[in-house]
């Protein structure tokens, strides 16, 4: 069996962060580490990696492939379809400071609600749609050309500072209209308004990304996805390959899959901590993550149960693949090492 394991932010981004890494015993990750061969590629997001998994390119559909991971929506069909996510946007400082839906604790019915009253106000344009209180969609009616659709995934903007929101082609000026109209339906939404009154920050914009149409794949390598993750998920669904919830631990995966398979496996808790700075939760996520499923892999790939390991993290310091083979585990001289010395060791771009 060989596993390919995608965790984002994997390495907290501040090396020098000393109360973060302090005492974190990683010894599962450590080795996995330390007996793998490094490769790097410049940044980038989550969205990216997983396309990278099965060979797509980067700023495909997105929000296509999303769509089909999702379980509350019919099915994708040739529209062009957007992600449409609620966001906060706030000033600070002179510049936007974005938080995404996963961070406003957003109800289903307040979803439910404002993306009704968005409908009803935009029948013209499309049907938006909600998969789940924080992911929206927006099915583009008829057949419209986009352009080069260059928005950055909601991941990469989340808890950060943004400037645009679309991109200045001739294609999508109407699209910053229906963008500045939306908002100002959002507004003076009731259900904003309630949570403005009740100290809760507003729904008060959309993050529109991932534009496109489903576009035709071929085989991929995986015999299983197992994801929560809903573009992990649809990906999945789009190649033709099973698709499982992510399960509790490695022990109950290993169990489960078959002997000689490629597995792919999503392991995302680590990125809204990193997205919004809460090393408290960083650090509590990685020990969790150490303790289902990095110290057991590598225990199973020790004993042969395992054939090869395969980790993906896109982090802050580079795009990072530690890949490692039976045998590598036995070089017993190549000890793990303090996460902190690696987090330095990346930071100054050394193998």
């Amino acid at each position: 069996m060989q596993l390919t394991v995608v965790v984002p932010e994997l390495v907290w981004p501040e090396p020098d962060d000393q109360e973060t890494f302090a005492a974190l015993a990683c010894p599962g990750l450590g080795t996995l580490i330390a007996r793998s061969q490094l490769s790097r590629r410049p940044p980038q997001s989550l969205e990216a990696t997983l396309c990278d998994a099965f060979g797509l390119a980067d700023n495909v559909a997105y929000a296509a492939f999303r769509v089909l991971g999702e379980t509350t929506l019919a099915a994708v069909s040739d529209a062009c379809w957007l992600c449409a996510d609620p966001v906060h946007l706030r000033l600070h400082q002179e510049r936007l400071i974005l938080a995404d839906g996963g961070s406003l604790g957003i109800e289903g019915a307040e979803a439910a609600a404002i993306v009704g009253h968005l409908n009803r106000q935009f029948s013209d344009v499309g049907t938006f749609h909600v998969a789940a209180a924080d992911r929206w969609y927006l099915q583009l009616a008829g057949t419209i050309d986009l352009g080069h659709f260059d928005v950055l995934p909601l991941s990469t903007v989340a808890g950060r500072r943004v400037g645009r929101q679309l991109p200045e082609t001739s294609q999508v000026r109407w699209l910053r209209q229906l963008l500045n109209e939306a908002q100002m339906v959002l507004h003076q939404h009731p259900a904003n308004e309630r949570r403005e009154e009740e100290g809760r920050p507003t729904v008060n914009s959309l993050w529109l990304w991932g534009a496109g149409v489903l576009p035709a794949v071929t085989a991929s390598r995986f015999g299983a996805i197992w994801a929560n993750n809903p573009l992990a998920r649809g990906l999945g669904r789009a190649f033709g390959v099973p698709v499982q919830p992510l399960p509790d631990d490695a022990g109950a995966l290993l169990a489960r899959a078959p002997a000689g398979s490629r597995q792919l496996v999503v392991l995302d808790a680590l990125q809204a901590p990193v997205q919004y700075e809460d090393a408290a939760a960083w650090r509590a996520g990685l020990l969790d993550l150490e303790a289902r499923w990095f110290a057991p892999l590598q225990k199973a790939l020790a004993g042969g149960k395992v054939q090869r390991v395969r980790l993906e993290a896109s982090t802050a310091y580079a795009t990072l693949a530690w890949e490692s083979g039976r045998s590598d585990q036995w070089r017993a001289w190549r000890r793990a090492e303090p996460l902190a010395a690696t987090a330095q060791s990346l930071a100054r771009g050394e193998p």
